[in-house]
């Protein structure tokens, strides 16, 4: 009976290899010290809007004139939130509906109207928004805002990006001043350069209108989880570098021979303890002979 061959153990890895799995654990090392990076920079981001609009949203609303003195003025970031009154009259006859903008996860339209206030400049107004109709293309009806002269206090916020994508007649894709005045009926020439680069959501109106639409709701302040991704990432990168030390101290520095390595290298000699002989079984004659002594 022969013995179990005993195991073999993998050869050592060379010095070429050695190199080539270190320079495996330094790249993904570095992809992965990368990734925090650029996550640690969306958390810095985010929580700059985040105090922005801590600092802006409930400050105290004032005149429009002291943040965009004059037709053509630009919103300054730090003035993005901002809450300003305005005096003057809407444009019902030129609203425009924004599409493919839910709101909490509901399908609809934010309505858009411009308004003109006494001291010549004309705003785009958010004044809510409306969930889509048995057409989805559009609402079936939304309440008309007030008559006359009306103060509606907003938050200011930056034109968005004039958008590329076509919309039905009436639509737009962006809240960009030109683009939504060039949506409505009356086109954007009645406006003669008296805009400026922002637009307001609503939040009050004096007199309030018969009907309101649905008001947007405040600004997100959730941080995200990009601080918790950044400290992940950079786990992994340790791991990588750790993972390649440890191989190589156990293959350099080798380990002592267990109880279970000796049991399965039992075909060794000396590995194992002698086996007690068979007892042999008698044969015929050695039978017959142990009969005819026994006469």
């Amino acid at each position: 009976m022969t013995s179990a061959p005993a195991p073999t153990s993998a050869p050592p890895r060379t010095r070429r290899q050695w190199v080539t799995l270190g320079v495996g654990a330094v790249v993904l090392a570095a992809l992965c010290v990368l990734a925090a990076v650029w996550q640690w920079h969306r958390y810095t981001a985010r929580e700059a809007q985040i105090h922005l609009v801590e600092s802006n949203y409930g400050a105290e609303p004032v005149a429009l004139g002291e943040i965009l003195p004059a037709p053509g003025a630009v919103l300054a970031e730090d003035d993005t939130w901002r809450p300003a009154t305005l005096t003057g009259r809407y444009r019902p006859e030129d609203t425009v509906l924004l599409r493919n903008r839910p709101v909490e996860s509901t399908p609809g339209f934010h309505v858009l109207v411009p308004f003109e206030t006494d001291d010549g400049l004309v705003v785009v107004v958010d004044r809510g928004f409306v969930p889509l109709g048995e057409d989805s293309s559009k609402p079936d009806a939304f309440p008309a805002p007030p008559d006359g002269e009306v103060t509606v206090t907003v938050t200011l916020r930056a034109d968005e990006p004039a958008s590329s994508r076509g919309a039905p007649a009436g639509q737009v894709q962006a809240i960009s001043t030109p683009q939504v005045l060039a949506a409505g009926p009356s086109g954007a020439s009645w406006a003669g350069g008296r805009t400026v680069a922002a637009y307001g959501q609503l939040r009050t109106e004096d007199p309030a209108p018969a009907g309101s639409l649905l008001a947007l709701p405040p600004p997100d302040l959730d941080p995200g989880s990009h601080l918790s991704y950044t400290f992940q990432w950079c786990v992994f990168a340790a791991g990588a570098i750790g993972g390649y030390i440890v191989l190589w101290r156990r293959e350099t520095r080798g380990t002592q021979p267990t109880a279970g390595d000796l049991l399965l290298a039992g075909g060794e000699e000396g590995t194992r303890a002698p086996r007690p002989p068979r007892r042999r079984r008698p044969t015929d004659e050695e039978l017959e002979d142990a009969l005819l002594g026994e006469d």
